[in-house]
Protein backbone atom coordinates (compact mmCIF):
# COMPACT_ATOMS: atom_id res chain seq x y z
CA UNK A 1 0.00 0.00 0.00
CA UNK A 2 1.38 3.39 -0.80
CA UNK A 3 1.96 6.29 1.80
CA UNK A 4 0.85 9.25 0.47
CA UNK A 5 1.76 12.74 2.74
CA UNK A 6 0.04 15.63 2.02
CA UNK A 7 2.37 18.80 2.90
CA UNK A 8 4.20 21.76 1.61
CA UNK A 9 8.09 21.43 1.58
CA UNK A 10 8.50 24.99 3.29
CA UNK A 11 6.75 23.61 6.72
CA UNK A 12 8.87 22.81 9.37
CA UNK A 13 5.94 20.26 10.91
CA UNK A 14 6.31 18.84 7.39
CA UNK A 15 10.34 19.01 7.20
CA UNK A 16 9.91 17.25 10.33
CA UNK A 17 7.73 14.16 9.32
CA UNK A 18 9.83 13.90 5.90
CA UNK A 19 13.10 13.94 8.06
CA UNK A 20 11.65 11.01 9.66
CA UNK A 21 10.83 9.00 6.49
CA UNK A 22 14.58 9.48 4.68
CA UNK A 23 15.89 8.81 8.04
CA UNK A 24 13.99 5.15 8.43
CA UNK A 25 14.19 4.95 4.25
CA UNK A 26 10.28 4.37 4.13
CA UNK A 27 9.03 4.63 0.36
CA UNK A 28 6.25 7.27 -0.07
CA UNK A 29 4.39 9.75 -2.28
CA UNK A 30 4.05 13.33 -1.87
CA UNK A 31 1.16 15.55 -2.82
CA UNK A 32 1.66 18.90 -2.66
CA UNK A 33 -0.42 21.72 -1.17
CA UNK A 34 -0.08 24.76 -3.08
CA UNK A 35 -3.35 25.43 -3.33
CA UNK A 36 -4.31 23.85 -6.53
CA UNK A 37 -6.42 21.33 -7.48
CA UNK A 38 -7.20 18.17 -7.41
CA UNK A 39 -4.74 18.32 -4.50
CA UNK A 40 -6.55 20.56 -2.34
CA UNK A 41 -9.78 19.54 -2.94
CA UNK A 42 -8.71 15.73 -1.90
CA UNK A 43 -6.89 17.25 1.13
CA UNK A 44 -10.20 19.44 2.25
CA UNK A 45 -12.11 16.05 2.27
CA UNK A 46 -9.79 14.17 3.91
CA UNK A 47 -9.07 16.53 6.58
CA UNK A 48 -11.09 19.06 7.04
CA UNK A 49 -9.31 20.71 10.03
CA UNK A 50 -6.36 21.76 7.26
CA UNK A 51 -3.32 21.58 9.29
CA UNK A 52 -0.92 19.52 7.07
CA UNK A 53 1.23 17.08 7.21
CA UNK A 54 -1.39 14.52 6.90
CA UNK A 55 -0.34 10.83 5.79
CA UNK A 56 -2.86 8.39 4.67
CA UNK A 57 -2.17 4.72 4.70
CA UNK A 58 -5.23 3.12 2.38
CA UNK A 59 -8.16 4.17 4.47
CA UNK A 60 -6.17 5.40 7.38
CA UNK A 61 -5.38 8.97 7.59
CA UNK A 62 -2.77 9.68 10.22
CA UNK A 63 -2.76 13.69 11.06
CA UNK A 64 0.05 15.63 12.93
CA UNK A 65 3.91 15.58 12.28
CA UNK A 66 4.49 13.50 15.76
CA UNK A 67 1.63 10.97 15.19
CA UNK A 68 2.88 10.26 11.69
CA UNK A 69 6.16 9.25 12.91
CA UNK A 70 4.84 7.32 15.99
CA UNK A 71 2.87 5.48 12.99
CA UNK A 72 6.08 4.96 10.34
CA UNK A 73 7.92 3.81 13.22
CA UNK A 74 5.54 1.48 14.37
CA UNK A 75 4.85 0.20 11.06
CA UNK A 76 8.57 -0.05 10.22
CA UNK A 77 10.62 -0.62 13.42
CA UNK A 78 13.34 -0.82 12.41
CA UNK A 79 17.18 -1.02 12.30
CA UNK A 80 16.70 2.96 12.88
CA UNK A 81 14.62 3.34 15.04
CA UNK A 82 13.05 7.01 16.20
CA UNK A 83 11.19 6.14 19.09
CA UNK A 84 12.92 3.67 21.74
CA UNK A 85 11.72 0.29 22.64
CA UNK A 86 11.97 0.75 26.09
CA UNK A 87 9.40 2.89 27.64
CA UNK A 88 10.97 5.30 29.84
CA UNK A 89 13.45 6.32 27.13
CA UNK A 90 10.68 6.44 24.95
CA UNK A 91 8.90 9.24 27.28
CA UNK A 92 12.05 11.08 27.08
CA UNK A 93 11.64 11.41 23.45
CA UNK A 94 8.45 12.21 23.10
CA UNK A 95 9.33 14.63 26.04
CA UNK A 96 11.45 16.48 24.12
CA UNK A 97 9.53 15.95 20.79
CA UNK A 98 7.02 18.38 22.39
CA UNK A 99 9.70 20.67 24.13
CA UNK A 100 10.81 22.12 20.45
CA UNK A 101 6.53 22.33 19.19
CA UNK A 102 5.79 23.96 22.08
CA UNK A 103 8.59 25.85 23.24
CA UNK A 104 10.49 27.18 19.91
CA UNK A 105 8.20 26.53 17.34
CA UNK A 106 5.13 27.94 19.06
CA UNK A 107 6.65 31.43 19.99
CA UNK A 108 8.48 31.39 16.46
CA UNK A 109 5.38 30.70 14.51
CA UNK A 110 3.21 33.82 16.75
CA UNK A 111 5.95 35.99 15.90
CA UNK A 112 5.74 35.50 12.06
CA UNK A 113 2.04 35.35 12.44
CA UNK A 114 2.14 38.93 13.60
CA UNK A 115 4.53 40.35 11.14
CA UNK A 116 1.90 38.97 8.23
CA UNK A 117 -0.60 40.36 10.10
CA UNK A 118 -2.60 36.89 11.54
CA UNK A 119 -2.48 38.43 15.00
CA UNK A 120 -2.99 41.45 16.77
CA UNK A 121 0.62 43.59 17.09
CA UNK A 122 0.69 43.83 20.73
CA UNK A 123 3.52 46.80 20.20
CA UNK A 124 6.49 45.48 22.21
CA UNK A 125 8.52 44.46 19.35
CA UNK A 126 7.93 40.88 20.23
CA UNK A 127 8.99 41.23 23.59
CA UNK A 128 6.66 38.72 24.58
CA UNK A 129 7.83 35.68 22.17
CA UNK A 130 11.87 36.13 22.47
CA UNK A 131 11.62 36.16 26.10
CA UNK A 132 10.11 33.17 25.28
CA UNK A 133 12.96 32.23 23.44
CA UNK A 134 15.81 33.15 25.67
CA UNK A 135 13.19 30.62 28.11
CA UNK A 136 13.94 27.88 26.05
CA UNK A 137 17.30 28.07 24.67
CA UNK A 138 18.67 28.72 27.92
CA UNK A 139 17.15 25.34 28.58
CA UNK A 140 18.57 23.56 25.52
CA UNK A 141 21.77 25.23 26.35
CA UNK A 142 22.12 23.45 29.29
CA UNK A 143 20.53 20.03 28.09
CA UNK A 144 22.85 19.66 25.11
CA UNK A 145 25.85 19.86 27.21
CA UNK A 146 28.13 16.69 26.63
CA UNK A 147 25.01 15.17 23.89
CA UNK A 148 25.26 14.66 20.26
CA UNK A 149 21.23 13.97 20.42
CA UNK A 150 18.92 15.52 22.27
CA UNK A 151 16.92 12.48 23.79
CA UNK A 152 19.11 9.53 24.34
CA UNK A 153 22.48 8.36 22.29
CA UNK A 154 20.71 8.27 18.79
CA UNK A 155 19.10 10.44 16.51
CA UNK A 156 15.32 10.17 17.35
CA UNK A 157 11.75 11.90 16.66
CA UNK A 158 12.63 15.02 19.09
CA UNK A 159 15.66 15.45 16.89
CA UNK A 160 13.78 15.44 13.92
CA UNK A 161 11.65 18.01 15.29
CA UNK A 162 14.51 20.22 16.38
CA UNK A 163 15.99 20.14 13.07
CA UNK A 164 13.64 22.83 11.29
CA UNK A 165 12.62 24.16 14.58
CA UNK A 166 15.62 26.25 15.09
CA UNK A 167 16.41 26.72 11.76
CA UNK A 168 13.36 29.01 11.46
CA UNK A 169 13.83 30.06 15.25
CA UNK A 170 17.03 31.35 14.03
CA UNK A 171 15.49 32.91 10.81
CA UNK A 172 13.31 34.56 13.30
CA UNK A 173 15.45 35.99 16.22
CA UNK A 174 18.95 34.84 15.85
CA UNK A 175 20.36 32.46 18.14
CA UNK A 176 22.93 34.08 20.65
CA UNK A 177 26.40 33.01 19.65
CA UNK A 178 26.80 32.61 23.47
CA UNK A 179 24.52 29.35 23.08
CA UNK A 180 27.82 27.38 21.98
CA UNK A 181 25.86 23.48 22.63
CA UNK A 182 23.36 24.35 20.40
CA UNK A 183 24.75 25.98 17.91
CA UNK A 184 26.95 22.61 17.63
CA UNK A 185 23.85 20.87 17.71
CA UNK A 186 21.98 23.00 14.54
CA UNK A 187 24.93 22.41 13.16
CA UNK A 188 24.80 18.42 13.99
CA UNK A 189 21.20 18.65 12.34
CA UNK A 190 21.62 20.44 9.47
CA UNK A 191 24.92 17.92 8.76
CA UNK A 192 22.47 15.05 8.97
CA UNK A 193 21.43 13.63 5.50
CA UNK A 194 18.09 12.74 6.22
CA UNK A 195 16.87 16.96 7.21
CA UNK A 196 19.70 18.03 4.65
CA UNK A 197 17.57 16.23 2.21
CA UNK A 198 14.18 18.18 3.54
CA UNK A 199 15.19 21.30 3.38
CA UNK A 200 16.87 20.67 -0.10
CA UNK A 201 13.41 20.53 -1.22
CA UNK A 202 12.26 23.67 0.82
CA UNK A 203 15.13 25.97 -0.89
CA UNK A 204 13.15 26.76 -3.82
CA UNK A 205 10.43 28.09 -1.33
CA UNK A 206 12.62 30.28 0.61
CA UNK A 207 11.16 33.59 -0.72
CA UNK A 208 8.06 32.71 0.98
CA UNK A 209 9.60 33.43 4.64
CA UNK A 210 7.88 36.52 5.83
CA UNK A 211 10.49 37.78 7.33
CA UNK A 212 13.17 37.61 5.13
CA UNK A 213 15.37 34.38 4.80
CA UNK A 214 18.89 34.97 5.71
CA UNK A 215 22.02 34.22 3.61
CA UNK A 216 24.59 31.57 5.31
CA UNK A 217 22.11 30.32 8.16
CA UNK A 218 21.03 27.21 6.63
Amino acid sequence: MTLFLYNHPFSSYCQKAKTAFYEKGIAFETKMLDGSEPVAGEFAALWPIGTFPLLTDGDRRVFEATGIIEYIDALHPGPARLIPADPLAAAEVRMWDRFFDNYVNYPQQRMVYTAIGREADEGDGGARWKAAFDKAFTVLERRMEGREWVAGDSFSMADCGAAPALLYADWTVAIPKSFANIWAYRDRLLARPSYARALDEARPYRQLFPLGAPEGRD
